[in-house]
């Protein structure tokens, strides 16, 4: 369990700012009953919730309280909360967010190799389904890739897979660690893929060639903020990208806030975000199997 950590002095000095007050309703798209936000975060409380003393960025603290209100604003009923690089592979934050509504939580963890069968098994029955790794220069650049392989055949057996955090230029290079995969994977934010370098780009078509050829590789349609050309609304850049991705493989993909939207200046609304779904995915039918049923699959919401 979690205890404060005495090296800490609070308040914290913050270094990234932390979400907008409050959502908009979305005005295009009304979710469906069990819609998810399948790639968010909680932060700290850091008295409760201490943040990685090598951490690359301190955010303000964003906890599961607030987190309730977003899903009440949006109209959303599960989520699947990844583990930021702020909180490192302490996923005391993560898991106790998941506690508070076990039947519509899921989380994806960061561990490391002193990670013991057993706090696997404990991450497991709180509903932990994945491991991410970051390979953006930002964060630190790439994992140690021994330990990378370790920790991929350690979760294998529990049926979990894997998610990559990439850079678009950086897609190519990781092509052979894709094909060597033993378990599902999920390329977050389509791969950090620029807008502005249109549908011909070559990180883009390597993506669309995976995605078509391998059934192992989800997407995540999020973080158009970031992918956008300017990184501010209405973010349109980004719908032809989107649409390309959820034509390759409709049934492996998923959408997500991203919230509390770390290291970004210029904070997105998140109704607005659910209402780009709308202009990706004007299908009903089909924006239903990526909120629900993509999800419900993957993350094995429902499951006894």
């Amino acid at each position: 369990m979690a205890t404060t950590n005495p090296a800490h002095a609070f308040p914290l000095e913050r270094t990234v700012p932390g979400p907008r007050p409050a959502a908009s309703r979305p005005t295009a798209v009304v979710a469906p009953p069990l819609a998810c936000d399948a790639h968010c975060h909680v932060f700290g409380p850091a008295e409760k919730f201490p943040f990685s003393p090598t951490r690359s960025y301190t955010p303000p603290d964003s906890g599961i309280d607030k987190f309730f209100d977003l899903q009440d604003q949006l109209g959303l009923s599960r989520a699947v909360f990844v583990q930021a690089s702020c909180h490192g592979t302490d996923n005391s934050a993560m898991v106790n967010a998941i506690q508070q509504a076990p039947d519509r939580f899921a989380g994806v963890a960061m561990i490391d190799d002193s990670f013991t069968d057993d706090e696997l098994a404990h991450l497991h029955a709180n509903n932990v389904r994945g491991i991410r790794f970051n390979f953006v220069a930002h964060l630190g650049g790439a994992p140690d890739m021994d330990v990378f392989w370790r920790l991929v055949h350690r979760v294998a057996p529990l049926g979990w897979h894997i998610v990559l955090h990439l850079d678009a230029k950086d897609f190519a290079e990781y092509s052979p660690v894709l094909d060597d995969m033993p378990v599902p994977y999920i390329i977050d934010h389509m791969a950090r893929v620029p807008a502005a370098g249109g549908l011909d780009q070559e990180p883009l078509q390597l993506l669309l060639e995976r995605m078509g050829a391998d059934d192992r590789c989800w997407v995540k349609i999020s973080c158009a903020e970031r992918l956008t050309e300017g990184r501010i609304a209405p973010y349109d850049d980004v719908v032809p990208m989107a649409q390309a991705v959820v034509s390759a493989a409709p049934d492996r993909i998923l959408w997500g806030t991203d919230w509390p939207h770390p290291n970004l200046v210029d904070m997105p609304d998140e109704g607005t975000l659910l209402d780009l779904l709308g202009q990706i995915i004007p299908d009903e039918t089909l924006r239903r199997q990526i909120l629900v049923d993509n999800p419900t699959v993957l993350y094995q919401f429902g499951a006894s």
